[in-house]
């Protein structure tokens, strides 16, 4: 189950790649035809062991339940708010759904991050959201660009190696 994310005003308008909105499809999907109808199963069963102030099983269904309803609520504003974004076919300029190969100042590991939406950034993945520190600092950038990014230990600078 996904982390419960911190709750912050959702914008009037999301921009999503198709692999976002296919992805967040496929999980509503899922929460709506196969994870919540098992928590409400949960809860039902939990409900018949008797005493519910002290059935932690059912407290745990419960829980369960409402954070899966919380997600695909989620889910379903961010849908409807969605604009979808055609991901950027330039190898020469840094744009959304862009694959960039980026060497950190001083290093020589090269790090490969996606330009994703909002909601599809996922760091472990090295997908980027635009409206990061790190997306804004190289959306419109080009092949050779350095660019410094704040980072919460202090200024971090890139420079851009390839864009695929």
């Amino acid at each position: 189950m996904p982390k419960a994310k911190t709750t912050k005003p959702m914008p009037d308008m999301i921009e999503l790649t198709q692999e976002g909105l296919d992805e967040l499809t496929a999980e509503l999907d899922e929460l709506q035809k196969l994870k919540l109808p098992t928590a409400i199963e949960r809860v039902a069963r939990a409900r018949e062991y008797g005493d519910l102030a002290e059935n932690s099983e059912y407290h745990n269904a419960r829980d369960e339940q409402q954070l899966l309803a919380a997600r695909i609520e989620e889910i379903e504003s961010i849908l409807s708010k969605a604009k979808l974004v055609h991901q950027t076919k330039s190898t020469q300029k840094v744009g959304m759904g862009s694959e960039v190969e980026i060497i950190e100042a001083g290093q020589k590991k090269v790090l490969t991050v996606s330009i994703v939406g909002e909601f599809e950034a996922d760091p472990a993945s090295s997908k980027v959201s635009s409206v990061s520190p790190l997306g804004k600092a190289l959306i419109g950038r080009k092949k050779g660009d350095a660019v410094t990014v704040q980072a919460p230990a202090g200024a971090v600078s890139y420079t851009i190696k390839s864009i695929k």
